[in-house]
């Protein structure tokens, strides 16, 4: 399932980016957030399988910030996973945005119309909807070019209920 970037080495994936990678789990009314390795941030088949070991009762999501460029999140179903990239032009530079891309069936426009396209949300926007953030505030606050992806992310898990768990898990 790895898509190579045409911009970056090869070796990506042996190499940590900057960012974090965080489990958001919820039980019995009550969050609690865990990090994740350092290479589900280059790698969405380890996140996904690191979600998947999180067996809870409630509710399990994924949230990568991705180099300071860009945030995942990552929601194990019954069916498979629901995902979603704050930016899918980040799939040209980054193989865990492409690799999300492509498990969702969605191809970019060609590279030059890619670049020259402002920045949009792919994916399952309704992904926390039943946490407590909308669909139609999720592509909001995605579309935010003005905060950085920790910061949205950071939005994101106080809408959810679980801003004090990130908080403590990120120290």
């Amino acid at each position: 399932m790895a898509v190579q970037s045409v911009q970056r080495p090869a070796d990506v994936r042996e190499q940590a980016l900057p960012g974090y990678a965080v489990a958001a789990i919820r039980e019995d009314g009550l969050w609690r957030c865990v990090r994740l390795a350092p290479e589900a941030l280059v790698d969405l088949d380890k996140a996904i399988t690191e979600l998947r070991s999180l067996h809870s009762t409630g509710a399990v999501l994924g949230l990568l910030d991705v180099d300071d460029e860009f945030f995942v999140l990552l929601r194990p179903t019954p069916g498979g996973v629901a995902l979603m990239v704050s930016d899918a032009v980040a799939a040209l530079d980054y193989d865990v945005a492409a690799d999300v891309l492509d498990l969702l069936r969605v191809d970019l426009p060609p590279e030059e119309d890619a670049l020259d396209a402002p920045p949009w949300p792919e994916g399952d926007l309704g992904i926390v909807a039943d946490l407590g953030l909308p669909a139609d505030e999720l592509e909001v606050l995605a579309a935010e070019v003005e905060l950085y992806p920790d910061e949205q992310l950071a939005a994101i898990a106080r809408r959810c209920g679980f801003a004090d768990a990130l908080a403590e898990v990120l120290g």
